[in-house]
């Protein structure tokens, strides 16, 4: 795990026990920081007894303490700890910050942060795969894999500096105040979690502070396919003087004779995060054969456009992090109709949070079949049989079933929800686990 000076001596609040509180407890206590942990489940307490001493930080007296470390997932624009931790004048962090707090006492290395609304994941793993197959040391954390801070750190080898690759979710951005990416990037800006902000624009300016905390010396990347991306695009380069290390990228940057060369990174989606990928790889001087070697051999991350298997000559594809219409729009572009004949089998629905489906509305025509499932599967179903056949299903386990019966050889079962899990399934991940052991269920998965 990361240990650092930084802390030694200081005083810190810690709400909310999962992955990144107890990484956060363990850094802290072994780099001499005082720490007062605390989770409303007896069990996560019991975790740190010992380690840290126990108190919410809604009941004990915070002033002089250094910050109060909270999970991502705490609302900040409705947990009562904001109002709290603003009286006594103490900062309200999240683990990137303590990270960012404790750079300066690690060896010598570069940070890739990459935010955006739909693509993040992909990019981060495809940007950390390329820098594994240059030979240079890295690790992936913030919003994917284990937390940054229980990583060891990086030390710098023959090949060049340790590299860390970051990905933020607007929430971690909020709780971070001095995070100074050698490279920041921005996919794409599209309304989501607007229940934690106030309104749109307010999704948006937190998606830019990552820029805004950025030296302007550093290389930033924009994929400029949205009026929103490029606007932050623009008010950077303004900011920024006349000569900043600027790289504009869009999807049709990327040939698409090449990208069929890319076996994990089909549709127009994975164009766009290839495309920053390559500039990112550029920016942090990989050569061109190593960038082109890594994209052939990267492997699609779970639950995300992930191929499951193959039955009767039919292609599952888990699409089931695809939680919103915008971010399903792309997989329904992915395979698009072969002769005239609409090839995707498409298994939708869950926790909706929208009424409608425009974003994926393009890309109707590639559909052969739909099957809703879960609590917004009976307005799905009605919003979409004008265009095309729908079964109702209800149980995923019950849609993967009736796709099998009707697919034909050729065809891909997609499960891209566009909907959260929580209906249903604990979270996304456990909706694609159920999606593959249905495919599983059907038979061997080899043809």
């Amino acid at each position: 795990m990361i240990v650092s000076e930084a802390f030694a001596g200081k005083r810190y609040a810690v709400l909310g026990l999962a992955r990144s509180g107890l990484a956060t407890v363990e850094t802290l206590v072994a780099s001499g920081a005082r720490v007062v942990a605390w989770d409303s489940r007896e069990e996560a307490r019991a975790l740190v007894e010992g380690k840290a001493e126990l108190g919410d930080p809604m009941e004990i007296d915070l002033s002089g303490f250094d910050g109060i470390v909270v999970s991502p997932g705490v609302p900040l624009n409705r947990h009562p700890i904001a109002m709290r931790a603003k009286i006594a004048g103490v900062p309200i962090i999240g683990d990137i910050e303590l990270f960012a707090l404790a750079r300066p006492t690690l060896p010598p290395h570069k940070v890739v942060g990459i935010t955006g609304t739909n693509g993040k994941s992909t990019t981060t793993a495809l940007i950390h795969h390329i820098i594994e197959q240059a030979a240079f040391p890295t690790v992936m954390g913030g919003n994917i894999g284990l937390p940054i801070l229980s990583q060891p750190p990086l030390e710098p080898n023959l090949h060049g500096v340790g590299v860390y690759v970051l990905e933020l979710s607007s929430y971690q951005i909020d709780l971070t105040r001095s995070l100074d990416c050698d490279v920041a990037v921005l996919l794409n800006i599209t309304p989501d979690h607007l229940d934690r902000y106030d309104g749109f624009e307010g999704y948006v300016a937190s998606k830019a502070r990552l820029f805004a905390m950025q030296s302007a010396e550093y290389d930033a990347v924009f994929a400029a396919d949205d009026a929103s991306t490029r606007e932050i695009a623009e008010k950077e380069w303004r900011r920024r003087g006349d000569k900043p290390k600027w790289h504009i990228v869009h999807a049709a940057d990327i040939d698409p004779a090449t990208q069929l060369g890319w076996p994990a990174l089909q549709g127009p989606h994975n164009a766009q995060n290839a495309a920053v990928a390559m500039a990112v790889s550029k920016a942090l001087r990989i050569d061109e054969p190593t960038i082109d070697n890594a994209l052939v051999s990267y492997a699609s991350l779970p639950h995300r456009m992930q191929a499951v298997g193959t039955h009767n000559g039919v292609l599952y594809v888990n699409d089931s992090k695809a939680t919103n219409a915008a971010s399903t729009a792309p997989a329904l572009a992915a395979w698009p109709a072969k002769d005239g004949k609409p090839r995707i089998h498409w298994i939708l629905g869950g926790v909706a949070k929208s009424d409608n489906l425009d974003e994926c509305v393009p890309h109707f025509g590639n559909v052969a079949h739909a099957y809703t499932i879960g609590e917004a599967g009976h307005m799905f179903a009605d919003l979409l049989r004008p265009a095309m056949a729908v079964d109702d299903s209800e149980m995923l386990s019950a849609a993967v079933r009736r796709a099998a019966r009707i697919a034909q050889p050729g065809d891909v079962v997609l499960l891209s929800p566009a909907c959260a899990s929580f209906d249903q399934f604990r979270d996304f991940e456990a909706r694609g686990d159920a999606f593959a052991a249905a495919v599983a269920a059907l038979g061997s998965t080899g043809d």
